[in-house]
């Protein structure tokens, strides 16, 4: 089964280890395949390519409410966009 991430910031989603279904190995999302995509991000199995994981991107607004209660990560990239060039 695949698992939709619809909070970026959850906490623990990265380090969570997921069974594929297809092919039975277990692991993180560091250690899955990685798809980006304009709206997310696609993790698959590393053996079989069995999509494991959905995580869907962050809006800005969620990326300042973030920011806003402490994330650390979200304040981080409010500092990035912050630096870019505006036009």
């Amino acid at each position: 089964m695949t698992i939709t991430v619809h909070d970026y910031y959850q906490a623990g989603w990265r380090e969570t280890l997921h069974p594929c279904p297809a092919c039975e190995w277990k692991g993180d999302s560091r250690q899955m395949e990685m798809e980006l995509h304009d709206e997310q991000t696609e993790y698959s199995c590393p053996q079989c390519e069995f999509p494991l994981l959905v995580v869907q991107h962050p809006t800005l607004d969620q990326v300042k409410a973030a920011a806003d209660a402490g994330n650390e990560e979200a304040q981080q990239q409010l500092a990035i966009l912050a630096m870019a060039p505006r036009g």
